[in-house]
């Protein structure tokens, strides 16, 4: 899944895949702001056909926090 993700940061917001680590802080360490974050969970909800809400989204701050609700999201649609 963190590779899924990784390859998502990398397409959407320009990221450098190096610093893509599961620790990295979105916005201070991944430079992402509120345009790229929109844009991600947009491919996020797309790529893995899910939904996310305001509620989801507004506590992510690391990739693997993407990560983990990415995976919740994929065990609530069994």
């Amino acid at each position: 899944m963190f590779e899924e993700i990784k390859r998502l940061l990398i397409e959407c917001a320009n990221v450098d895949d190096q610093n893509i680590k599961p620790s990295a802080k979105l916005k201070d360490d991944l430079g992402i702001d509120s345009l790229y974050a929109v844009e991600l969970i947009l491919e996020l909800e797309t790529s893995f056909e899910i939904q996310m809400t305001w509620e989801d989204i507004q506590d992510l701050k690391t990739v693997q926090d993407v990560v983990d609700l990415v995976e919740a999201k994929l065990k609530e649609k069994k």
